[in-house]
């Protein structure tokens, strides 16, 4: 399978700059699988178009500001030898780094610009010398260790100097606002790099009348990060390597998913990320003996990779935002719809001037 068949054209004015002032005021696009129909919709109709009797899964990851500017203070910044001049010079080399996972308390993986001068040994400053890092190692996928240092409490610095980790496509600074505004209401656990954004949509009052028609919702936990947003290098899908992902499946979700399967209850995901969770789970529980659409409660790392020819176990639909062309998100939805549907609905989603990406409008794939 190639790369190459799940591209598509978008013309740049149709991604989101800046989210809607009300979340539910996204347009859906409805596509049912079984037939490829699709409809225009709001996100708002969404608790009248279920059944009733779904099982939501919605994942309360809780996105850190990720975004660290600094600047670099070389090897060992007070080297003996090392003129002042040098040190200014050094001083004057701004650096930016994207927190993508946590090891230990201050010990990150990170990506860093510009990568290529960064060594292990380097030095780097962040905001007025309120947080300190050394690159003490290099991982894969071109990513450093940097353990952090000079404060205390360095989850509290990062969240005083750090920025929202907007997408690159996004072509603005962060803004206060986007603290808010880049995190789903069920944001509740710390760790993710990037919003799952399909929760971007829902508000309290879209939960009280989902609960008022006694729909189930039910929680999970995937830390975003690069397994979610690296590009595809591979020209054959089947030689992408992606990156894992941690995820956490509480055991009231793990016997609800159960419940649900046994009463032949549908299951609807939101987002990409509960799918790579839930799926995962689900290989893992038939690797230990269990049965077939069951998932394993506790802690665990998602490595699946869903391409097309994927048997869903969990998920019967899935609420979705528009992704990018060529991405690993957009080949996990295309194994769920069919890739032929999947870019038939994103090309009438062009033709109608949906808003793509990250603060754009949703589909609900039944």
């Amino acid at each position: 399978m190639f790369l190459k068949d799940f591209d598509y054209d978008l013309p740049e004015r149709l991604i989101a700059q800046e989210p809607l002032p009300d979340r539910a005021a996204s347009r859906m696009l409805l596509l049912e699988k079984a037939n490829g129909r699709l409809e225009d919709r709001r996100f708002a109709e969404l608790p009248d178009l279920l059944r009733g009797d779904e099982l939501i899964v919605v994942n309360n990851a809780r996105v850190i500001p990720a975004r660290l500017f600094g600047h670099r203070l070389g090897i060992h910044a007070e080297e003996p030898g090392k003129s002042t001049s040098t040190q200014r010079q050094f001083l004057k080399a701004k650096i930016e780094v994207l927190l993508i996972r946590q090891i230990k308390p201050s010990l990150w993986e990170a990506l860093v610009r510009p990568g290529r001068k960064m060594r292990v040994g380097e030095r780097l400053v962040f905001g007025d010398n309120q947080l300190q890092a050394e690159v003490i190692g290099r991982s894969d996928f071109g990513l450093r260790q940097l353990r952090f240092s000079g404060v205390e409490d360095v989850e509290a610095a990062i969240e005083q100097i750090g920025h929202t980790p907007l997408p690159p496509y996004i072509r603005r600074s962060d803004e206060p606002a986007d603290r808010e505004r880049y995190q789903t209401i069920f944001a509740s656990r710390s760790g993710a790099v990037a919003a799952p954004t399909a929760g971007l949509h829902f508000t309290p009052a879209i939960l009280e009348r989902l609960r008022a028609r006694k729909i189930e919702i039910r929680e999970i936990t995937l830390n975003v990060g690069l397994g979610t947003f690296q590009p595809i290098h591979a020209e054959k899908l089947e030689e992408h390597q992606i990156h894992s992902e941690s995820y956490e499946i509480p055991p009231a979700t793990a016997e609800a998913i159960a419940t649900a399967r046994r009463e032949g209850r549908p299951i609807l995901a939101i987002g990409t990320t509960v799918v790579r969770t839930l799926e995962d789970s689900a290989a893992k529980a038939i690797s230990h003996g269990a049965t077939s659409g069951e998932v394993l409660p506790g802690r665990a790392v998602a490595e699946i990779f869903i391409l097309p020819g994927h048997r869903f176990r969990v998920v019967d639909q899935l609420l979705t935002n528009f992704h990018l062309p060529s991405s690993t998100l957009l080949v996990l939805v295309s194994a769920f719809a069919g890739r032929e549907s999947i870019l038939a609905a994103y090309q009438h989603a062009i033709v109608e001037s949906y808003r793509f990406y990250s603060y754009g409008d949703c589909m609900l794939i039944q």
